[in-house]
């Protein structure tokens, strides 16, 4: 059995975290803990605004989901935007607690790649809209984790990349059994 290893997902909306993440887990075997899902069982959307408390419910949740993935010495991935830095910290505490490493794996997107992305759902309905205001705030308090070690993703490149195969050899690394 490989052992427990927390890859946190991070970025902007629309940067495509969410198809990277189920590129990852696909190829790693591993399990994919979104905020979107849970906030969408709890019958909230992040896109449309959510207060700092829905917020944080929504954190515990999924933090206490990814423990029990780690509890059984899974790879966890963790699809949010993992900011601002307060919040990686926070993961960093769950990985510690299960005494397994983590990774941040951050899709860096640029504005206009972003805003295209955001047009194109809101002509598809293909998922949830992420309102004007709510992506102005997003865009405005987004820290990135350029100082943390976090791969960087071009969002533009999302699955050409090369850094992807490093990224998938370096997990499968971090979860190979000592011995």
């Amino acid at each position: 059995m490989s052992d427990a290893v927390l890859i946190l997902m991070c970025g902007m909306s629309f940067s495509g975290k969410s198809t990277l993440a189920k590129f990852l887990a696909s190829r790693l075997n591993a399990s994919i803990v979104s905020l979107d899902e849970i906030n969408a069982e709890r019958g909230l959307r992040g896109g449309l605004g959510m207060t700092g408390d829905q917020w944080a419910a929504t954190h515990r949740i999924a933090q206490e989901r990814v423990a029990r993935h780690l509890a059984a010495r899974q790879i966890a991935i963790v699809d949010d935007t993992g900011s601002p830095r307060f919040i990686r910290d926070a993961w960093r505490e769950v990985a510690d607690r299960a005494n397994a490493p983590m990774r941040i794996i951050w899709v860096d997107v640029d504005e206009v790649l972003q805003s295209e992305r955001l047009a194109a759902n809101r002509a598809s309905g293909q998922r949830h809209d992420v309102v004007d205001e709510v992506m102005a705030e997003h865009r405005r308090t987004f820290e990135p984790p350029e100082d943390e070690g976090a791969v960087r993703i071009d969002a533009a490149d999302l699955l050409s990349c090369n850094a992807i195969e490093e990224v998938v050899n370096e997990i499968r690394l971090m979860s190979a059994p000592e011995g």
